[in-house]
Protein backbone atom coordinates (compact mmCIF):
# COMPACT_ATOMS: atom_id res chain seq x y z
CA UNK A 1 0.00 0.00 0.00
CA UNK A 2 2.97 2.28 0.86
CA UNK A 3 4.41 1.64 -2.57
CA UNK A 4 0.81 2.14 -4.09
CA UNK A 5 0.16 5.71 -2.47
CA UNK A 6 3.86 7.15 -3.40
CA UNK A 7 3.36 5.74 -6.86
CA UNK A 8 -0.33 7.42 -7.38
CA UNK A 9 0.63 10.03 -5.36
CA UNK A 10 4.21 10.65 -6.91
CA UNK A 11 5.32 14.41 -6.89
CA UNK A 12 5.76 14.95 -10.37
CA UNK A 13 1.81 13.66 -10.97
CA UNK A 14 0.85 16.41 -8.18
CA UNK A 15 2.72 19.08 -10.18
CA UNK A 16 0.85 17.62 -13.12
CA UNK A 17 -2.58 18.66 -11.52
CA UNK A 18 -1.50 21.72 -10.56
CA UNK A 19 0.32 22.94 -14.28
CA UNK A 20 -3.06 21.82 -15.77
CA UNK A 21 -5.24 23.91 -13.18
CA UNK A 22 -3.34 26.82 -13.90
CA UNK A 23 -3.74 26.11 -17.99
CA UNK A 24 -7.44 27.33 -17.19
CA UNK A 25 -6.50 29.37 -14.36
CA UNK A 26 -3.53 31.74 -14.73
CA UNK A 27 -4.17 33.05 -11.25
CA UNK A 28 -3.54 29.55 -9.71
CA UNK A 29 -0.59 29.56 -7.59
CA UNK A 30 1.42 26.32 -8.90
CA UNK A 31 4.18 26.51 -6.16
CA UNK A 32 2.08 27.59 -3.06
CA UNK A 33 -0.39 24.68 -3.67
CA UNK A 34 2.09 22.43 -3.99
CA UNK A 35 4.13 23.52 -0.55
CA UNK A 36 0.69 23.49 0.89
CA UNK A 37 0.04 19.49 -0.40
CA UNK A 38 3.61 17.92 0.52
CA UNK A 39 2.81 19.13 4.45
CA UNK A 40 5.01 17.86 7.08
CA UNK A 41 2.03 15.28 7.47
CA UNK A 42 1.92 14.25 3.98
CA UNK A 43 4.35 11.20 4.60
CA UNK A 44 2.53 9.55 7.18
CA UNK A 45 -1.27 10.21 5.13
CA UNK A 46 -2.79 7.06 3.45
CA UNK A 47 -3.84 6.40 -0.08
CA UNK A 48 -7.62 8.07 0.15
CA UNK A 49 -6.66 10.35 3.23
CA UNK A 50 -3.71 12.48 0.67
CA UNK A 51 -6.78 12.45 -1.53
CA UNK A 52 -9.02 14.63 0.57
CA UNK A 53 -5.90 16.25 1.32
CA UNK A 54 -5.51 17.10 -2.02
CA UNK A 55 -9.16 18.00 -2.09
CA UNK A 56 -8.93 20.20 1.03
CA UNK A 57 -5.32 21.74 -0.30
CA UNK A 58 -7.51 22.97 -3.83
CA UNK A 59 -9.99 24.49 -1.43
CA UNK A 60 -7.46 26.75 -0.19
CA UNK A 61 -6.04 27.64 -3.73
CA UNK A 62 -9.11 27.56 -5.61
CA UNK A 63 -11.66 30.72 -5.90
CA UNK A 64 -13.80 30.42 -3.07
CA UNK A 65 -16.89 30.35 -5.32
CA UNK A 66 -18.40 26.81 -5.60
CA UNK A 67 -19.22 27.09 -9.09
CA UNK A 68 -15.77 29.16 -10.35
CA UNK A 69 -13.91 26.46 -8.63
CA UNK A 70 -16.11 23.47 -10.46
CA UNK A 71 -15.98 25.01 -13.64
CA UNK A 72 -11.70 25.12 -13.71
CA UNK A 73 -11.52 21.65 -12.54
CA UNK A 74 -14.26 20.32 -15.45
CA UNK A 75 -11.95 22.65 -17.61
CA UNK A 76 -9.27 20.88 -16.33
CA UNK A 77 -10.03 17.25 -16.03
CA UNK A 78 -9.17 16.32 -19.47
CA UNK A 79 -5.92 17.23 -19.27
CA UNK A 80 -5.48 14.74 -16.39
CA UNK A 81 -5.27 11.22 -16.27
CA UNK A 82 -5.18 8.68 -13.31
CA UNK A 83 -6.53 8.80 -9.51
CA UNK A 84 -5.26 11.99 -8.64
CA UNK A 85 -8.74 13.13 -10.64
CA UNK A 86 -10.25 11.63 -7.48
CA UNK A 87 -9.41 14.87 -5.79
CA UNK A 88 -11.70 16.37 -8.02
CA UNK A 89 -14.36 14.66 -7.49
CA UNK A 90 -13.58 14.64 -3.61
CA UNK A 91 -13.79 18.29 -3.68
CA UNK A 92 -17.05 17.92 -4.89
CA UNK A 93 -18.74 15.46 -2.10
CA UNK A 94 -16.79 17.85 0.64
CA UNK A 95 -18.43 21.24 -0.96
CA UNK A 96 -21.06 20.14 -3.28
CA UNK A 97 -23.97 19.33 -1.36
CA UNK A 98 -26.27 22.80 -1.89
CA UNK A 99 -25.27 22.68 -5.96
CA UNK A 100 -26.94 19.56 -6.74
CA UNK A 101 -27.38 19.95 -10.41
CA UNK A 102 -23.50 21.49 -10.90
CA UNK A 103 -22.12 18.83 -9.06
CA UNK A 104 -23.66 15.81 -11.28
CA UNK A 105 -22.66 17.53 -13.84
CA UNK A 106 -18.86 17.46 -12.40
CA UNK A 107 -19.28 13.74 -11.31
CA UNK A 108 -20.33 13.12 -14.66
CA UNK A 109 -17.28 14.64 -16.08
CA UNK A 110 -14.29 13.73 -13.84
CA UNK A 111 -15.19 9.78 -13.72
CA UNK A 112 -14.36 9.92 -17.18
CA UNK A 113 -11.13 9.83 -16.22
CA UNK A 114 -11.30 8.40 -12.88
CA UNK A 115 -14.45 6.90 -11.30
CA UNK A 116 -16.22 9.20 -9.12
CA UNK A 117 -18.23 6.01 -7.40
CA UNK A 118 -17.10 6.92 -3.81
CA UNK A 119 -18.25 10.93 -4.79
CA UNK A 120 -21.44 9.65 -5.67
CA UNK A 121 -22.27 8.28 -2.20
CA UNK A 122 -23.23 11.00 0.05
CA UNK A 123 -25.45 12.06 -2.38
CA UNK A 124 -27.07 8.75 -2.74
CA UNK A 125 -27.28 8.68 1.03
CA UNK A 126 -29.06 11.43 1.51
CA UNK A 127 -31.79 12.00 -1.49
CA UNK A 128 -31.94 8.61 -2.39
CA UNK A 129 -34.64 8.81 -4.69
CA UNK A 130 -33.26 11.65 -6.29
CA UNK A 131 -29.79 10.26 -6.55
CA UNK A 132 -30.91 6.83 -8.50
CA UNK A 133 -32.74 8.92 -10.88
CA UNK A 134 -29.40 10.62 -12.03
CA UNK A 135 -28.10 7.09 -11.98
CA UNK A 136 -30.67 5.42 -14.35
CA UNK A 137 -29.90 8.41 -16.30
CA UNK A 138 -25.98 7.84 -16.86
CA UNK A 139 -26.76 4.25 -17.31
CA UNK A 140 -27.78 5.47 -20.45
CA UNK A 141 -24.86 7.45 -21.35
CA UNK A 142 -22.68 7.16 -24.33
CA UNK A 143 -19.44 7.16 -22.19
CA UNK A 144 -18.81 3.50 -20.54
CA UNK A 145 -17.05 5.41 -17.75
CA UNK A 146 -20.37 6.91 -16.93
CA UNK A 147 -22.58 4.24 -17.26
CA UNK A 148 -20.16 2.13 -15.05
CA UNK A 149 -20.89 5.07 -12.19
CA UNK A 150 -24.50 3.83 -12.97
CA UNK A 151 -23.75 0.68 -11.39
CA UNK A 152 -20.37 1.03 -9.39
CA UNK A 153 -21.68 4.11 -7.75
CA UNK A 154 -25.00 2.15 -6.00
CA UNK A 155 -22.99 -0.70 -4.83
CA UNK A 156 -24.19 -1.32 -1.21
CA UNK A 157 -21.10 -2.56 -0.52
CA UNK A 158 -18.62 -0.94 -2.28
CA UNK A 159 -15.00 -1.75 -0.67
CA UNK A 160 -12.84 1.40 0.86
CA UNK A 161 -16.31 3.24 0.86
CA UNK A 162 -18.78 4.08 2.97
CA UNK A 163 -21.78 1.71 3.20
CA UNK A 164 -25.04 2.50 1.43
CA UNK A 165 -27.31 1.44 4.40
CA UNK A 166 -30.79 2.19 3.03
CA UNK A 167 -30.06 0.10 0.07
CA UNK A 168 -28.29 -2.53 2.01
CA UNK A 169 -31.99 -2.65 3.62
CA UNK A 170 -33.65 -2.81 0.54
CA UNK A 171 -31.90 -3.04 -3.11
CA UNK A 172 -35.29 -2.63 -5.14
CA UNK A 173 -34.29 0.67 -5.83
CA UNK A 174 -30.95 -0.25 -7.97
CA UNK A 175 -32.31 -3.21 -10.02
CA UNK A 176 -33.42 -1.29 -12.70
CA UNK A 177 -30.02 0.47 -13.29
CA UNK A 178 -29.05 -3.11 -13.28
CA UNK A 179 -31.98 -4.28 -15.70
CA UNK A 180 -30.43 -1.31 -18.30
CA UNK A 181 -26.62 -2.13 -17.77
CA UNK A 182 -27.19 -6.40 -18.01
CA UNK A 183 -26.28 -6.43 -21.87
CA UNK A 184 -24.37 -3.44 -22.12
CA UNK A 185 -21.25 -3.73 -24.58
CA UNK A 186 -18.62 -3.01 -22.03
CA UNK A 187 -17.34 -5.68 -20.56
CA UNK A 188 -16.16 -3.02 -17.61
CA UNK A 189 -19.68 -2.42 -17.05
CA UNK A 190 -20.95 -5.22 -17.24
CA UNK A 191 -18.10 -6.49 -13.89
CA UNK A 192 -19.69 -3.37 -12.27
CA UNK A 193 -23.15 -5.00 -12.59
CA UNK A 194 -21.71 -8.32 -11.37
CA UNK A 195 -20.03 -6.81 -8.36
CA UNK A 196 -23.07 -5.25 -7.49
CA UNK A 197 -24.80 -7.93 -7.43
CA UNK A 198 -22.66 -9.24 -5.78
CA UNK A 199 -23.14 -7.18 -2.58
CA UNK A 200 -26.49 -7.34 -2.94
CA UNK A 201 -26.45 -11.14 -2.10
CA UNK A 202 -24.76 -10.62 0.78
CA UNK A 203 -27.94 -9.05 2.24
CA UNK A 204 -30.47 -10.84 0.18
CA UNK A 205 -29.73 -13.74 -1.29
CA UNK A 206 -32.91 -14.89 -3.08
CA UNK A 207 -33.81 -12.04 -4.72
CA UNK A 208 -30.18 -12.15 -6.65
CA UNK A 209 -31.28 -15.49 -7.12
CA UNK A 210 -34.37 -14.82 -8.75
CA UNK A 211 -33.39 -12.39 -10.68
CA UNK A 212 -30.18 -14.34 -12.21
CA UNK A 213 -32.24 -17.36 -13.02
CA UNK A 214 -34.47 -14.77 -15.06
CA UNK A 215 -31.27 -13.49 -16.89
CA UNK A 216 -29.82 -17.11 -17.15
CA UNK A 217 -29.51 -18.58 -21.11
CA UNK A 218 -30.13 -14.51 -22.39
CA UNK A 219 -26.77 -13.85 -23.81
CA UNK A 220 -23.21 -14.86 -23.09
CA UNK A 221 -23.29 -11.41 -21.74
CA UNK A 222 -25.73 -12.27 -18.68
CA UNK A 223 -24.20 -15.29 -18.38
CA UNK A 224 -21.24 -13.90 -17.30
CA UNK A 225 -22.61 -11.48 -14.97
CA UNK A 226 -25.07 -14.30 -13.25
CA UNK A 227 -21.48 -16.54 -12.67
CA UNK A 228 -19.38 -13.65 -11.18
CA UNK A 229 -22.42 -12.13 -9.70
CA UNK A 230 -23.23 -15.31 -6.85
CA UNK A 231 -19.32 -16.11 -6.61
CA UNK A 232 -20.38 -15.90 -2.42
CA UNK A 233 -23.21 -17.52 -2.90
CA UNK A 234 -21.29 -20.72 -4.46
CA UNK A 235 -18.63 -20.17 -2.06
CA UNK A 236 -20.84 -20.20 0.82
CA UNK A 237 -22.44 -23.82 -0.69
CA UNK A 238 -25.88 -22.44 -1.57
CA UNK A 239 -27.76 -25.18 -2.52
CA UNK A 240 -29.93 -22.76 -4.76
CA UNK A 241 -27.02 -21.47 -6.67
CA UNK A 242 -25.40 -24.46 -7.05
CA UNK A 243 -28.24 -25.65 -9.02
CA UNK A 244 -28.28 -22.46 -11.34
CA UNK A 245 -24.56 -23.47 -12.46
CA UNK A 246 -25.64 -27.34 -12.72
CA UNK A 247 -23.75 -28.39 -9.51
CA UNK A 248 -26.34 -31.08 -8.16
CA UNK A 249 -26.23 -33.47 -5.11
CA UNK A 250 -22.79 -34.67 -4.49
CA UNK A 251 -24.36 -38.05 -2.68
CA UNK A 252 -22.46 -39.96 -4.96
CA UNK A 253 -19.46 -38.52 -4.77
CA UNK A 254 -17.26 -39.44 -2.34
CA UNK A 255 -14.05 -38.38 -1.08
CA UNK A 256 -12.20 -41.66 0.56
CA UNK A 257 -8.74 -39.96 0.83
CA UNK A 258 -7.46 -36.40 1.32
CA UNK A 259 -4.26 -35.90 2.89
CA UNK A 260 -1.30 -33.26 3.55
CA UNK A 261 2.28 -34.44 2.25
CA UNK A 262 3.69 -33.46 5.47
CA UNK A 263 2.49 -33.03 8.78
CA UNK A 264 3.62 -29.80 9.96
CA UNK A 265 5.17 -27.07 7.80
CA UNK A 266 6.66 -23.53 8.46
CA UNK A 267 4.80 -20.03 7.45
CA UNK A 268 6.09 -19.26 3.95
CA UNK A 269 6.35 -22.58 2.76
CA UNK A 270 3.87 -24.46 0.24
CA UNK A 271 2.60 -27.94 1.12
CA UNK A 272 1.15 -31.05 -1.51
CA UNK A 273 -2.33 -32.02 -0.60
CA UNK A 274 -4.08 -34.89 -2.61
CA UNK A 275 -6.96 -36.66 -2.68
CA UNK A 276 -9.06 -39.14 -4.18
CA UNK A 277 -12.36 -38.62 -5.97
CA UNK A 278 -14.73 -41.47 -6.38
CA UNK A 279 -17.61 -40.78 -8.79
CA UNK A 280 -20.26 -43.05 -7.97
CA UNK A 281 -22.80 -42.01 -11.07
CA UNK A 282 -23.35 -43.70 -14.28
CA UNK A 283 -22.69 -40.57 -16.36
CA UNK A 284 -20.05 -37.80 -15.88
CA UNK A 285 -21.08 -35.73 -13.27
CA UNK A 286 -20.65 -31.76 -13.08
CA UNK A 287 -18.55 -30.95 -9.82
CA UNK A 288 -17.59 -27.76 -8.19
CA UNK A 289 -14.13 -28.75 -5.97
CA UNK A 290 -13.30 -26.24 -3.49
CA UNK A 291 -11.05 -26.49 -0.22
CA UNK A 292 -11.68 -24.63 3.12
CA UNK A 293 -8.58 -23.48 5.05
CA UNK A 294 -9.10 -22.33 8.93
CA UNK A 295 -6.79 -19.91 9.56
CA UNK A 296 -5.09 -19.24 13.11
CA UNK A 297 -5.43 -15.60 14.00
CA UNK A 298 -3.14 -13.90 16.10
CA UNK A 299 -5.34 -14.67 19.38
CA UNK A 300 -5.57 -17.92 18.48
CA UNK A 301 -8.66 -18.06 17.09
CA UNK A 302 -9.56 -19.36 13.67
CA UNK A 303 -10.89 -17.97 10.41
CA UNK A 304 -12.16 -19.84 7.42
CA UNK A 305 -11.12 -19.12 3.28
CA UNK A 306 -12.59 -20.78 0.46
CA UNK A 307 -10.12 -21.66 -2.38
CA UNK A 308 -10.99 -23.13 -5.89
CA UNK A 309 -9.64 -26.21 -7.27
CA UNK A 310 -11.67 -26.98 -10.10
CA UNK A 311 -15.03 -26.92 -11.84
CA UNK A 312 -15.62 -29.54 -14.68
CA UNK A 313 -17.56 -32.63 -15.61
CA UNK A 314 -16.00 -35.92 -13.97
CA UNK A 315 -16.50 -39.47 -15.56
CA UNK A 316 -17.50 -42.24 -13.31
CA UNK A 317 -15.15 -43.58 -11.42
CA UNK A 318 -11.72 -42.59 -9.39
CA UNK A 319 -9.71 -39.93 -10.04
CA UNK A 320 -6.71 -38.78 -7.73
CA UNK A 321 -6.55 -35.16 -7.77
CA UNK A 322 -3.26 -33.10 -6.42
CA UNK A 323 -3.00 -29.35 -5.49
CA UNK A 324 -0.40 -27.37 -3.57
CA UNK A 325 -1.15 -24.48 -0.98
CA UNK A 326 1.08 -21.82 -0.22
CA UNK A 327 1.66 -20.44 3.50
CA UNK A 328 4.04 -17.70 1.97
CA UNK A 329 3.16 -13.96 3.78
CA UNK A 330 0.74 -11.57 1.96
CA UNK A 331 -0.38 -8.12 2.43
CA UNK A 332 -3.63 -9.10 2.42
CA UNK A 333 -3.09 -12.56 4.76
CA UNK A 334 -0.70 -12.84 7.92
CA UNK A 335 -0.05 -16.31 9.15
CA UNK A 336 0.25 -17.32 12.58
CA UNK A 337 1.63 -20.73 14.10
CA UNK A 338 -0.83 -23.47 15.00
CA UNK A 339 -3.24 -26.20 13.83
CA UNK A 340 -4.89 -25.53 10.58
CA UNK A 341 -7.79 -27.37 9.51
CA UNK A 342 -8.47 -28.16 5.70
CA UNK A 343 -12.08 -29.23 4.10
CA UNK A 344 -12.72 -30.56 1.06
CA UNK A 345 -15.93 -29.03 -0.12
CA UNK A 346 -17.57 -30.84 -3.40
CA UNK A 347 -20.88 -28.88 -4.60
CA UNK A 348 -20.63 -26.95 -1.12
CA UNK A 349 -20.91 -29.73 1.04
CA UNK A 350 -18.25 -30.77 3.60
CA UNK A 351 -16.87 -34.10 2.36
CA UNK A 352 -13.54 -34.99 4.26
CA UNK A 353 -11.01 -32.94 6.66
CA UNK A 354 -7.12 -33.11 6.83
CA UNK A 355 -5.07 -30.39 9.27
CA UNK A 356 -1.06 -29.47 9.31
CA UNK A 357 0.78 -27.47 12.44
CA UNK A 358 1.71 -24.93 10.98
CA UNK A 359 4.97 -23.34 12.81
CA UNK A 360 6.84 -19.83 12.66
CA UNK A 361 9.18 -19.36 9.83
CA UNK A 362 12.77 -21.03 10.50
CA UNK A 363 15.61 -21.97 8.56
CA UNK A 364 14.36 -25.63 8.17
CA UNK A 365 11.42 -25.69 5.87
CA UNK A 366 10.03 -27.88 3.00
CA UNK A 367 10.46 -27.09 -0.31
Amino acid sequence: MDKLKDTLYAPEIVREIAESLKTVYPDFLVEEFLRSVFSDSWEQLELKQRMRHIALCLKQWLPENYHDAIAIMIKASPKVKGLIVMSFADYVELYGQGHWELSMQALEEFTKSCSSEYAIRPFLDQEPQRGMQQMLLWAGHKNEHVRRLASEGCRPRLPWAMALKKFKKDPSPIIPILEKLKNDPSEYVRKSVANNLNDISKDHPELVLGLCESWQGKSANTDWIIKHACRTLLKSGNKRAMLLFGFGDPEHVNIPLFEAEVESAFIGDQIQLSFQLDVNEKQSKKIRLEYLVYFVKANGKTSPKVFQISEKAWKPGKHTIVFKHSFLERTTRKHFPGKHRLELIVNGEKKAETSIQLKPAGETSIK
